[in-house]
């Protein structure tokens, strides 16, 4: 993996899953108690499991997606699903809003916004992110690292966003 610098932030496996645990134990400290997760679809389905697994509380699933095919590192219109996945029941209580960083703060704001005209029964909203970039418009309840310079992040899951299912079977042999 090619290292990191001011323009571009590389995160392996091992520091993407320490990260996520280390969020999980500053929201932890912070006493705050939620009833439910609510993910983002799909940078916040990782951490937002583990968030679900560790507090033992329901896993609610949203998709949302600004990053459109061909488009790259441009942001597009953002699209918010419809309706909400999750097992049983609705929406409510105390929220936990998990996704893996904020960007330019956008689908954050419009996804608290969507949740209050929505889903009633949700009395209160918080966010938690690995990632907060200082250009961001919308500051998160929780956030593990502040990113002044605002770099590209490198997730290590990326990879299959360009590998088709011939490379990944040539990589397995």
């Amino acid at each position: 993996m090619p290292a990191s610098d001011q323009d571009n932030l590389r995160v392996s496996w091992d520091a993407y899953h320490r990260a996520i645990e280390e969020l999980i134990v500053l929201v932890h400290r912070s006493g705050w108690q939620f009833d439910q997760v609510l993910c983002l679809a799909r940078g916040g389905l990782r951490p937002g499991d583990v968030f679900s697994r560790v507090f033992r509380v329901p896993l609610a699933i949203l998709s949302v997606s600004s990053y459109h095919k061909g488009a790259a590192r441009k942001r597009g219109d953002l699209d918010i699903a419809h309706h909400i996945t999750m097992p049983t029941g609705t929406l409510r209580g105390r929220v936990l809003l998990v996704d893996d960083l904020v960007d330019s703060g956008t689908t954050l704001e419009n996804v608290q916004v969507h949740l209050q005209e929505n889903f009633p029964e949700v009395i209160e909203v918080r966010s938690a992110v690995i990632w907060y970039k200082a250009c961001s418009v919308f500051r998160p309840n929780y956030y593990l690292h502040y990113l002044k310079n605002n770099p590209w992040i490198h997730q290590p899951f990326e990879a299959y966003d360009s590998m088709g299912l011939e490379q990944l079977i040539a990589k397995r042999e």
